[in-house]
């Protein structure tokens, strides 16, 4: 099965089906999933005339349950040190990321100051009942491992937490074990590896095969697909869930092409913002369960997370916005 199928569709073709369906080359991640397996057209949508409100979300598939399709990473953006005013500020931000359907944050001890601004800004809305806490170890210390995990959940504040990864794969073998441990007394619900910048992927494709993982994450963007031509095609064989990182290339993307117009058959698509297109491009792969884009600004989250309304991307559509950033 090949999520990257090299099917002949030319321009005039694609607006002509764009025409078609109304302007709506979106379908249900479920429909997508189905349809880029068993290479049938997609069909239109039945749109119902009551107003849809439901808010785009993917389902975990080792548990089954459903989450947000937009989380929200803190890397730089949550590293603000003991500044109230700061703090106050990234507090806004986490108000309007839970206002507007957000559940998963992700921290690391790499991090410098997140974890700790998080506790605080989370303090202050009094812990809201969506979240979803993903964490990391980051040591290559075994037995520094659990003393980590304790400072991460004092750091945020918590008594548990939902998901805990080992970052950037190091010391993998050591800290699966205790991650696994800790899964079993039922102290963390999800366990998983991560990586970015296309990093060792030989060698997380190997460790996705060999053992039972719920999350992974990596980089996964328009103009970033290394992960397209195996990892998220074993993620979607072995039932991981994938977290895409840096979605924005770290924030390249948007300072290349926010002062550009928008492609003509993203226009002709409905597709409103770069935003919507960086972001709705990614989870709308079938193997994709969130991305995880940061921001320090109020104004960003309520665009990275507009993103959540409305219809996932067909493949037709992806494939076609694929060709535009080749």
């Amino acid at each position: 099965m090949k999520y990257t199928d090299r099917s002949k569709i030319n321009r005039r073709t694609l607006i002509k089906k764009l025409g078609l369906y109304s302007g709506l080359l979106c379908l249900p991640q479920s429909i997508v999933a189905k349809e880029e397996d068993s290479g049938a057209k997609p069909k239109a949508r039945q749109e119902s005339s009551a107003p849809q409100k439901k808010l785009l979300s993917n389902t975990i598939p080792s548990s089954g349950s459903k989450i947000s399709a937009m989380g929200m990473g803190t890397w730089i953006t949550f590293n603000v040190g003991s500044n109230t005013e700061l703090r106050d500020k990234r507090t806004q931000v986490l108000k309007k990321f839970f206002a507007m359907g957000g559940e998963l944050i992700d921290s690391s001890p790499m991090y410098g100051s997140a974890q700790s601004v998080l506790g605080y800004s989370l303090g202050k809305l009094a812990y809201p009942k969506k979240l979803f806490v993903a964490d990391k170890i980051w040591t290559q210390s075994t037995s520094e491992g659990p003393k980590q995990y304790q400072e991460i959940k004092n750091l945020w504040g918590v008594k548990k937490t939902d998901l805990m990864q080992i970052h950037n794969l190091l010391n993998w073998q050591d800290h699966l074990k205790y991650l696994q441990r800790l899964k079993s007394s039922g102290e963390i619900k999800y366990l998983g590896i991560t990586t970015s910048h296309g990093r060792r992927h030989d060698e997380l494709e190997a460790i996705m095969k060999s053992h039972t993982l719920d999350f992974v994450q990596l980089t996964y963007n328009i103009t970033h697909r290394e992960a397209e031509s195996r990892i998220l095609k074993v993620a979607k064989d072995r039932g991981i869930a994938v977290i895409a990182n840096r979605p924005y290339d770290g924030g390249d993307l948007m300072d290349t092409y926010k002062s550009k117009k928008l492609p003509a058959l993203a226009k002709e698509a409905g597709i409103k913002s770069w935003a919507e297109l960086f972001l709705k491009w990614i989870i709308s792969h079938p193997a994709v369960t969130l991305a995880i884009p940061a921001t320090s600004k109020v104004e960003h989250m309520i665009e990275n997370m507009k993103v959540l309304e409305g219809n996932f991307f067909s493949p037709e559509l992806r494939k076609a916005l694929s060709k535009e950033f080749s």
